[in-house]
């Protein structure tokens, strides 16, 4: 009797928590393979020192190459630029749609070491607003003097 309860129980509980609004989407199968980042464009003109994925600058992400794994959500990308931190980063990764009208996707890089694990729980949301089998471009909007500033990251696949 006492382990139909607890069956009970946590069924309903499991009925009663948080809805999910978003769930993996078609572009984890477009994602597969091995990208660069071509380009990095900010919403406002100038220069600006902008450390991206408290990593390097501008300069040093352009030309990256990232490689996407979707069936286990890991992935990694490697800097080459000169006077950057070069090397290999590892990272998790998960597509959600967040817009069912717009068809926007959510997609949110955790960086992690090389077996997959945080070191710092930390992670970057970014809009994914175009993707095909050959480019990608995700959007990502920070708030800088109470106004709004996005770095649009453009990504070809190799």
């Amino acid at each position: 009797m006492k382990k139909i309860v607890l069956v009970l129980m946590t069924l309903s509980l499991m009925a009663c928590g948080s809805s999910k609004t978003a769930s993996p989407v078609k572009p984890k199968k477009e994602i597969k393979g091995d990208w660069t980042l071509s380009a990095i464009s900010y919403s406002e003109e100038g220069e600006f020192n902008v450390t991206l994925l408290n990593e390097d600058n501008k300069a040093c992400f352009e030309g990256s190459t990232w490689n996407f794994i979707p069936n286990n959500n890991t992935g990694s990308y490697a800097i080459n630029g000169t006077d950057c931190n070069t090397g290999l980063r590892y990272f998790i990764f998960t597509i959600q749609k967040i817009d069912e009208q717009s068809g926007l996707y959510d997609f949110l890089l955790k960086p992690t070491d090389v077996k997959g694990k945080s070191m710092t729980n930390q992670g970057y949301r970014f809009n994914l607003t175009s993707m095909s089998e050959s480019y990608m471009t995700w959007e990502q909007t920070l708030t800088v003097d109470d106004e709004p500033f996005v770095i649009t990251w453009q990504f070809s696949k190799l």
